[in-house]
């Protein structure tokens, strides 16, 4: 059985572009794939690669797993777990490392972002994170690993570390590859349209969470950044804020840029947004509908118990075997 594999950080609470870059999906495509097994994780060892509040990552952790069965994840054919509660991730890491390059670590663009946004000494962690997240997907011999335009970077180290250990240590691991979304795959701020919706931003206003209220997130869409033209265009380049905008409905209606293009075509910006935030609110008000349900229940801890013991089933047999083949065995 082919193995579909994904993680999220719960370095905050997930935002609208979340939801339409991967959580939605994610949902889909195990709808779609039924002959494949998940593996989906909360990544909480890469959320401490940064400073951060030791009980807001223990809330988020909670509501990160929450969050992702409100928007329709199910454990019919998945695993789902907490990552820190196998271990074998971090101990794969380490063994990765051992074939993984310096060079290839420096050039990984998220890294050089967020070194440059760091006030004081950065973390190894920081810097190695990529290597815990090539260990998170070689560990299950993941075939696919849904993954948005900014973490190509990252897949494509997981793989050539792969193929690196296999022609070093003989054939062990599964390369995997990607799976990109069509629709909604990035979704930008909405106050600076050329910069993805990003939840550790300082400024709010550009990005929704899926757990602010309603009317905050209605707010937030009617005054999304535009441009004067007040032309219902898709143009990413020429009018990023409206196409944002655009990329947003056409996710969550099912219909294409030219169908919104044709049914606006008279229409003005104020108009569009004003249906747009009736859209966005609905959504999310169904999702956290689901969400406290599932918040409440005695269900989200078994769920994740369950996941863990499957994890560590497989994740122990795979590091045993590397283990093998790089010589940390006495016979």
């Amino acid at each position: 059985m082919k193995v579909v594999l994904s993680g999220v950080k719960p370095s905050g609470i997930p935002t609208l572009g979340n939801y339409i870059g991967a959580i939605r999906n994610f949902a889909r495509l195990q709808k779609e794939m039924k002959d494949h097994h998940f593996i989906f994780f909360v990544a909480d060892l890469h959320a401490i690669t940064v400073p951060h509040d030791v009980e807001e990552l223990r809330k988020n952790i909670r509501a990160v797993a929450a969050l992702y069965l409100a928007c329709g994840l199910t454990t019919e054919n998945a695993s789902f777990f907490i990552q820190s509660e196998v271990p074998e991730h971090a101990e794969m890491c380490y063994v990765l490392q051992s074939v993984c390059y310096m060079g290839e670590l420096e050039r990984m663009t998220q890294y050089k972002d967020k070194a440059r946004k760091q006030k004081s000494g950065i973390p190894v962690a920081l810097f190695n994170y990529p290597t815990l997240m090539a260990a998170d997907i070689l560990l299950y011999d993941a075939n696919y690993v849904p993954v948005g335009d900014d973490q190509k970077q990252h897949l494509e180290l997981a793989r050539n570390i792969a193929e690196r250990f296999n022609n070093r240590y003989g054939e062990t691991f599964v390369v995997p590859e990607a799976l990109i979304n069509k629709t909604g795959a990035r979704i930008m701020n909405l106050q600076e349209p050329t910069k993805k919706m990003d939840k550790s931003e300082s400024n709010n206003k550009g990005c929704i969470f899926l757990l602010e209220s309603i009317n905050s997130a209605k707010k937030k869409i009617k005054s999304a950044v535009t441009d004067s033209e007040n032309k219902i265009q898709y143009h990413k380049t020429k009018k990023p804020g409206i196409s944002n905008l655009m990329t947003i409905y056409s996710a969550l209606t099912g219909l294409s840029n030219k169908e919104i293009e044709k049914k606006y075509a008279s229409g003005s910006y104020g108009a569009f947004k004003t249906e747009l935030a009736e859209i966005v609110g609905g959504e999310i008000a169904a999702l956290q509908k689901r969400y406290n349900e599932i918040i409440n229940s005695s269900d989200l801890d078994k769920i994740l118990d369950d996941g863990r013991e499957r994890a560590r089933e497989i994740a122990s047999k795979k590091l045993k075997e590397v283990y093998k083949k790089v010589g940390l065995t006495r016979r």
